[in-house]
C-alpha cells in the first residue's frame, strides 16, 4: 500500500538546494546558507562552538532565556564571556551595547536574540548591528522567532551568522533550520582548532563536503519531509507576499495588545512598550494572587487548540503568552484567545468586558 507521505522519491542534491537557495532570497542574503536537519538549537549551538573559544571575548546579550542559553554554551567552549542583561519586560538598545563595548574594549563576539517569543520582546537589531560592526566584533543572531514576521536582513545589518527556523511566523515544521554564514564567520572558524569536526554540529564539515564541493553529491541522506514542508513554506509566503505576511503579524501583536488592556481583569502587557513587543507572541502579566498557568488550562478547557501558553519556568505563575505567529497571525485567532481567557478570568470573580475586548482588537487589526 502506497502512502503519499512515504513512498517519495529521494530528495536530489539539486533540489536541497534549490531550498538553500530560497532561504537565502527570503534573507535578502548573498552569504553562504546552509540548511541544518535538526531544530533550531542545532545551528545554534554549532555556530557558536565554530566560531568561539579559548581567546574569544563574548558580549552575550540576555533579553530572555535563550540569551542565557547562549552564555552557557559560549562558556563552555572557553570564551570569556561579559552578558549584558536587561530586564525581559523591555529590549536592549545599541548605546547600552556601545556602553559595553567601552568597559571592554577587547570584545570581538557579539551574540543576540532577535525576537524572544518566550518573554515577547523584540530587539533593535539594525541598530545594535552598526555598533558592532564599528566595534569590528563577529555578529551571530538567533533569527529563528522572527523570520517571516519582521526584517531579517543578516547583508545589511552585518550579521555575521544568522540562525533561523520554520516552526514559528514562517509556519512550518519543527525539524528543520537554516543558517546564514559571512566569509569573516567561516574564517573564524577555520582558526578555531576547537571547531567541531567530523561532527553532527560541524558546520565546516558541511561546508567542506556540500557548499565547497559544488552542491552536487548531499553528504547523507536529507530529512525529506522536513525539506519539503520548509519549500512549502517558502513557497506560501513567496505566494502571500513577504510584507504582507509580516504585515499580519504586525496587525495581531496590536489587536492582541489592544484587546486585552480593554478586556480588563488585570491583565497587563509584559512588554511595557509597544516598540520593544514582539510581533510573534504577546505577553501579559496577571494581577496578584492569579497564576497564570491556571487561566491557560481553564480557557484552553473552551478549545485546545488556541495559541495560549503560560510562561516557563519561574513566568508560569504570573505570564500568560498569546502566540499569534503562523497560521495563527489572524483576527480569528487572537479573537479566540482573547474570548477564552475573559471566561477563566471571569470564573475567578475578576471583572472582564469581552465586548470592549472584542472592539479594541477589531480596531486594532484595522
Amino acid at each position: 500500500m502506497t502512502h503519499p507521505f512515504l513512498d517519495l522519491p529521494p530528495l536530489s542534491a539539486e533540489r536541497f538546494a534549490a531550498i538553500e537557495d530560497g532561504v537565502a532570497r527570503l534573507l535578502g542574503t548573498r552569504q553562504d546558507v546552509l540548511i541544518t536537519q535538526g531544530e533550531a538549537l542545532l545551528p545554534l549551538e554549532g555556530a557558536i562552538r565554530a566560531a568561539a573559544g579559548p581567546g574569544t571575548v563574548a558580549l552575550n546579550v540576555i533579553t530572555g532565556p535563550y540569551g542565557q542559553t547562549f552564555g552557557d554554551w559560549l562558556r563552555d567552549a572557553g570564551a570569556t564571556v561579559h552578558d549584558l542583561s536587561v530586564p525581559f519586560h523591555t529590549a536592549v538598545t545599541a548605546g547600552q551595547v556601545r556602553e559595553a563595548f567601552a568597559e571592554h574594549p577587547e570584545i570581538d563576539f557579539v551574540s543576540l536574540v532577535h525576537a524572544e517569543a518566550a518573554t515577547g520582546n523584540t530587539n533593535p537589531v539594525a541598530e545594535i548591528g552598526e555598533a558592532v560592526r564599528e566595534q569590528g566584533a563577529l555578529f551571530y543572531l538567533d533569527a529563528v522567532a522572527s523570520v517571516g514576521a519582521e526584517p531579517v536582513l543578516p547583508d545589511a545589518w552585518g550579521v555575521d551568522l544568522c540562525v533561523i527556523g520554520a516552526q514559528k511566523a514562517m509556519g512550518g515544521p519543527a525539524g528543520v533550520s537554516a543558517i546564514s554564514v559571512s566569509e569573516r564567520a567561516w574564517a573564524r572558524m577555520a582558526a578555531n582548532p576547537n571547531a567541531p569536526r567530523r561532527s553532527y554540529l560541524s558546520l565546516l564539515d558541511w561546508k567542506e563536503r556540500w557548499t565547497d564541493a559544488g552542491r552536487k553529491a548531499l553528504p547523507h541522506a536529507p530529512a525529506q519531509l522536513e525539506m519539503l514542508a520548509l519549500q512549502a513554506c517558502l513557497e506560501r509566503i513567496g505566494s502571500e507576499g513577504l510584507e504582507t505576511v509580516m504585515a499580519r503579524h504586525r496587525r495581531a501583536a496590536r489587536a492582541a495588545r489592544a484587546g486585552a488592556v480593554a478586556l480588563g481583569g488585570g491583565l497587563q502587557p509584559y512588554v511595557r512598550q509597544e516598540r520593544d513587543a514582539a510581533p510573534v507572541a504577546t505577553t501579559l502579566r496577571v494581577p496578584s494572587g492569579v497564576v497564570a498557568s491556571q487561566v491557560v488550562a481553564r480557557a484552553l478547557e473552551s478549545d485546545p487548540a488556541l495559541p495560549l501558553a503560560a510562561g516557563g519556568g519561574a513566568l508560569a505563575k504570573e505570564m500568560i503568552r498569546v502566540n499569534h505567529y503562523g497560521r495563527d497571525a489572524t483576527p480569528g485567532a487572537v479573537q479566540g484567545c482573547l474570548a477564552a481567557l475573559g471566561a477563566a478570568l471571569a470564573e475567578q470573580g475578576l471583572t472582564v468586558d469581552p465586548a470592549a475586548a472584542r472592539r479594541a482588537a477589531e480596531d486594532a487589526w484595522r
